[in-house]
C-alpha cells in the first residue's frame, strides 16, 4: 500500500460567510505529482496555506505523513518545502549568501546543502551574482532552491511558473521531474498553464468554488482527452491496410465496416485522406474526437472561462 503524504477530510476554510475551501477531501501518495487546477478564487492557495501551516482550517482535518495532531503536524512540516508567496531575498546579497542566510535561520546543519541546491536548480555558476540583477527565471529558480534547501519529502508549489518564458518553463519542469524521479519527492503544484501540467502530473484535482469537482489520474484523464481521428470510408478493411502499409500508421482501429479510428497521424489528416483516395478508397467524412485539457476543465466546471 502506498504511503500517504497528505490527506484531508471534509476540510473547510471560511472567511466570514465565504467558504474559500468547502468540504474538501483529498489524498496524495508518496512519489506522485499532483496538479491542482482551478480558476482564481477556486481555493487553491488557501488549501496550500493550510497544508503548510500558514492558515488554520475552520473545520475538518488534515494529515501529513500519517499524523494529524498539532505538535505532530508541526514536526511533519519540517519535511515540507514550499513556494506559496514570493520569497523575501536580500537584493544586495548573492544567491549563495541568501541561501546561507536562510540555512542558518532555519537551523539546517548541513553546510553543503547550499552548494548542492544551487547545482540542482542550475544556479551554481551564478551563485555569486547579486539577487537584484537576476532575471525572473533565475529568481524563480532561486525560490525553488530555497524551497528544497532542507531536502524536503513533500514540495508544495503555488503557480511557480507564472511569468516565465517557454525556456524558463521548460527548465523549471525538468528540475521538478528530476526531484521527483531521482529523490522521490512528492509534489503538489497549482498552475493556470494546463498544457504544462499535463507534461508532469501523475494526478489531477479540479477545484471550483472551493470544492473538489473531480480527482483523476493522468492515465484516466489522457483517455478522456485523447484526440483521435475518425474516417468514414466505403471499405474500412481496405482503408486500414492502406494506412498501415503506405503511411506506417500502427494505431488504426476498425470500428465497423465503414468507420476507422486513428490515434497516430492525427496532426496531418490530409495525408491519410490523400493516401486513401490514391488507393481507390472513397472517403466521405473526416473528423476529430476528444478534447484538450483546458476544454475538459471548462466543461467540468460548467463552461466558465478560466481566469
Amino acid at each position: 500500500m502506498s504511503e500517504s503524504v497528505f490527506q484531508s477530510r471534509s476540510l473547510r476554510k471560511q472567511f466570514g460567510a465565504f467558504s474559500a475551501v468547502d468540504d474538501l477531501s483529498i489524498s496524495l501518495t508518496k512519489g506522485s505529482i499532483f496538479a491542482l487546477v482551478g480558476q482564481n478564487g477556486a481555493g487553491k492557495t488557501t488549501l496550500l496555506k493550510m497544508i503548510c501551516g500558514l492558515s488554520l482550517p475552520t473545520s475538518g482535518s488534515l494529515e501529513l505523513f500519517g499524523v494529524s495532531g498539532a505538535k505532530d503536524l508541526e514536526h511533519a512540516r519540517e519535511r515540507i518545502g514550499s513556494i506559496i508567496e514570493t520569497p523575501g531575498f536580500y537584493p544586495y546579497l548573492s544567491a549563495r549568501q541568501n541561501l546561507e542566510y536562510y540555512r542558518i535561520q532555519r537551523g539546517i546543519r548541513d553546510k553543503a546543502c547550499v552548494e548542492s541546491t544551487l547545482h540542482t536548480v542550475g544556479l551554481d555558476m551564478a551563485g555569486d551574482k547579486k539577487f537584484k540583477s537576476f532575471s525572473l527565471g533565475m529568481k524563480q529558480r532561486l525560490g525553488l532552491a530555497l524551497a528544497i534547501l532542507n531536502r524536503p519529502d513533500f514540495l508544495v508549489l503555488d503557480e511557480p511558473i507564472n511569468g516565465l518564458d517557454p525556456m524558463g518553463i521548460r527548465e523549471f519542469r525538468e528540475i521538478l521531474l528530476k526531484l521527483n524521479h531521482e529523490n522521490g519527492t512528492t509534489i503538489l503544484v497549482s498552475s493556470h498553464i494546463l498544457g504544462e501540467l499535463s507534461r508532469i502530473a501523475t494526478h489531477y484535482g479540479f477545484l471550483n468554488g472551493g470544492r473538489l469537482v473531480e480527482c483523476i489520474t493522468a492515465e484516466e484523464l489522457e483517455r478522456k482527452c485523447r484526440v483521435e481521428l475518425r474516417l468514414e470510408v466505403d471499405d474500412s478493411a481496405k482503408a486500414a491496410d492502406v494506412l498501415q502499409n503506405r503511411l506506417s500508421l500502427r494505431q488504426v482501429r476498425i470500428l465497423n465496416g465503414t468507420t476507422l479510428e486513428l490515434s497516430d497521424g492525427v496532426e496531418h489528416p490530409e495525408l491519410a485522406v490523400k493516401s486513401l483516395v490514391e488507393s481507390g478508397v472513397l472517403v466521405s467524412q473526416v473528423y476529430r474526437t476528444g478534447t484538450s485539457l483546458e476544454n475538459y476543465f471548462i466543461n467540468l466546471i460548467g463552461g466558465k472561462k478560466i481566469a
